[in-house]
């Protein structure tokens, strides 16, 4: 079993928590054109975007760690499966199937929240999703092209 890799915008995220949108327009890093667009948007009651685009990396985030705990508890129970007697289950194989079941549980209530932030920036930052693409999809892809995986800030 290789060891789970991190989630791939976590510097872009945390750097835009901290520091905020300017920070992250001032970075050596180079941002793509569209990103740009949803740092300097400015929704209808006339906040910047970058708060929903930090609310949907944090769903997404939530979202990735979901699955990687869910493919854990799944390797374990198939591990534990293997070898297990028919009959009544173990103890063990019961706790762990309560917790694969959490763990699906979890990943449903992130990915609902991710669907939730992702149409709240979409809508705030102007992105128009096309026709008879789901958003979940839409939204998805468009992180994975426009949101920078390694993020280097600008020191002066």
């Amino acid at each position: 079993m290789s060891t789970p890799k991190s989630f791939p915008h976590a510097g872009f995220l945390s750097q835009l928590e901290s520091r905020g949108a300017s920070a992250c327009l001032d970075a050596r890093t180079p941002l793509s054109a569209p990103l740009t667009r949803a740092l300097t948007a400015v929704d209808e009651t006339g906040q910047a975007a970058t708060a929903s685009l930090i609310q949907l990396l944090q769903a997404r985030l939530a979202v990735w760690q979901a699955s990687l705990d869910t493919g854990v508890v799944a390797d374990e129970l198939r591990r534990y499966q293997k070898f297990a007697k028919p009959g009544q289950p173990s103890p063990q194989i019961v706790r762990l199937r309560q917790q694969q079941a959490a763990a699906r549980q979890a990943g449903s209530q992130a990915r609902q929240a991710f669907i939730r932030a992702a149409a709240v920036f979409a809508r705030d930052a102007g992105i128009a999703v096309p026709p008879r693409v789901g958003l979940e999809v839409f939204i998805t892809h468009w992180i994975d092209a426009n949101v920078p995986t390694a993020f280097v800030v600008a020191t002066e």
